[in-house]
């Protein structure tokens, strides 16, 4: 994650919401209108959720993401809730500025990653410590609602060939190979945690190399030999890829939790999202996106089957 200490965190914060704001003239991405010239906001007032107002459900842009916006979406119209989608926004940097700023109400996130973006330096590891902390890091305006027991967490991933060949089982083992090895993840993977890993493990890779959503297929055709695979994704079954332990829980807890603006949430969306959290496990969520990743299926499609099948559409 970033290494933005606390220091620099409102400076950096503030530009980011300036950034993510002029992206709104940008033109339209993925499978919606998000971002693009013209788009109406939230609307910021205590009864935001509720008739006459209308809920604005954003996602990162990566399929798993989008599959979470779309059950989120669909659970909050299911109570009669006015939804928008910005789906396929972009990274965390430029969504935390939109949240802030009231563009987005509602986006899926992963606790202990946000909880990394937020405070690099912040050693809380387990569901309930790195809420604890959330709740004291988040600017008042924004809140975390009931985690899930959905987890997604990153890894670094070889194949099986490699952990085979250099007896790599954990992310310590890599410490002799590093130099030698090319590593991918998505573009922002590198900024987030190249000095963490060669602070906490002493990692130095040959090269870092941006793979986005691909990176298990670069993986499997030898482009790189790390990747920062996360652990609900289909292909590492499909591919027998192997996760590395990681001992020293530089990932930690990961579960699916939704990010509000509180002003845009009242007790019925907030009753809603919490209905999710509470259905949503990791082996589910594996489940739903094999149909997304593997199978093609539309994501919304496939969240709207989820819901229904547990009550909640």
């Amino acid at each position: 994650m970033s290494t933005i200490n606390r220091s620099r965190r409102a400076v950096v914060l503030g530009t980011l919401a300036a950034l993510a704001l002029g992206a709104t003239a940008c033109g339209s991405s993925g499978g919606g209108d998000p971002l693009g010239g013209g788009s109406s906001t939230a609307t910021s007032t205590g009864g935001a959720g509720g008739s006459g107002s209308t809920v604005v459900v954003g996602s990162a842009n990566f399929p798993e993401n989008v599959l979470l916006g779309s059950i989120y979406s669909q659970a909050l119209k299911a109570k009669g809730i006015k939804v928008e989608e910005k789906f396929n926004i972009g990274s965390r940097e430029v969504l935390y500025g939109q949240l802030q700023s009231g563009n987005l109400t509602v986006l899926p996130e992963y606790n202990g990653s946000l909880l990394a973006y937020l405070d690099a330096n912040s050693t809380a590891v387990t569901t309930q410590d790195v809420n604890a902390a959330l709740a004291k890091t988040l600017p008042a305006s924004l809140g975390i609602l009931d985690s899930s027991p959905a987890e997604d967490k990153d890894s670094l991933s070889v194949t099986q060939e490699t952990a085979d060949k250099d007896g790599l089982k954990s992310i310590a083992d890599l410490a002799a190979k590093a130099g030698e090895f090319t590593i991918g993840g998505p573009p922002e993977f590198k900024n987030r945690r190249e000095q963490q890993l060669k602070d906490v493990y002493g990692l130095t890779f040959k090269e870092w190399k941006p793979t986005a959503d691909t990176t298990a297929n670069a993986l499997k055709d030898g482009s790189i030999q790390v990747g920062n695979v996360f652990t609900t994704d289909p292909k590492i079954a499909q591919y027998k890829l192997v996760p590395l332990s990681d001992p020293k829980n530089i990932f930690g807890a990961q579960n699916v939790t939704p990010l509000v603006n509180k002003a845009g949430v009242n007790a019925t969306a907030t009753a809603a999202l919490n209905a999710v959290s509470a259905k949503l496990d990791t082996a589910g969520l594996l489940a739903l996106m094999k149909r997304v990743s593997t199978d093609k299926e539309d994501p919304s499609a496939v969240a709207k089957d989820w819901l229904k099948s547990n009550g909640l559409g």
